[in-house]
């Protein structure tokens, strides 16, 4: 029975050498078994014999691995731009459906919101009259009205200097002034400064959302700064 067993393991290691002679790429490409070889390579000289190819084949291979990551990266930043785009044209093409101004903003904090995947959108305009206007009383869930200086002033929160058009954070103490009571629970948001025109006060559009790392400073601001420049257009038209 030992003698049988011997020779089905002759057998069948001799089948497996002709197997790997007539198709090596087999163990080419297999990193694993690769590296078992060159292991067993260098114990058979001993450790007194430096094998600079083995050296050299782990220094590609690690590089290779950079190199890969990198290349995993890359795809998957460009994947994420490109969702991201196309997720800022859907939420312009709603935005520009609706041909009743206040029916424009009440779709900003609705489904132009959802699209864009925020908690809360809010338009900031600056104004010198008193803020008792009717039709702000019907949009006081989407629509606020500030003093003129306030859009500069929370933009660049309360520092010095020119402010940024777009500015991705966690939302300052005072949001509440431009969120109500979503102020207590809005964590993150993106700030997008409007110019209006010439001779208007420059507008704000704020959208917050929840979750405190959605918006943060080392992100792309691209996408945004160009929502910003298609709806500041579209207001342009509604206040003229």
């Amino acid at each position: 029975m030992a003698e049988t067993a011997s020779q089905g393991s002759a057998a069948l290691a001799a089948e497996l050498r002709d197997k790997l002679i007539a198709e090596p790429e087999v163990i080419l490409e297999d990193r694993d078994l690769m590296r078992a070889l060159i292991v067993a390579n260098e114990r058979a000289m001993g450790a007194n014999i430096v094998d600079l190819r083995g050296i050299a084949m782990e220094r590609l291979e690690a590089r290779l691995d950079r190199l890969e990551d990198t290349h995993r990266s890359v795809i998957a930043a460009a994947y994420e731009n490109l969702a991201g785009t196309n997720q800022v044209h859907r939420a312009i093409l709603r935005m520009l459906d609706p041909v009743d101004f206040e029916e424009f903003l009440r779709n900003l904090s609705g489904e132009v919101a959802q699209i864009l995947r925020v908690d809360c959108a809010r338009l900031v305009l600056e104004s010198v009259q008193p803020g008792d206007d009717p039709v702000l009383e019907r949009l006081g869930g989407v629509l606020c009205v500030a003093e003129p200086g306030f859009v500069d002033d929370y933009l660049s929160g309360g520092r010095e200097g020119q402010s940024r058009p777009v500015v991705l954070r966690q939302t300052l103490p005072g949001a509440a002034t431009i969120y109500g009571a979503a102020g207590d629970w809005v964590r993150s948001e993106a700030a997008l400064r409007l110019d209006l025109g010439k001779g208007r006060l420059p507008g704000m559009l704020a959208l917050g959302a929840e979750d405190p790392h959605q918006f943060r400073p080392n992100q792309g601001t691209d996408l945004l700064g160009f929502f910003a420049g298609v709806f500041e257009r579209a207001m342009r038209r509604w206040l003229a």
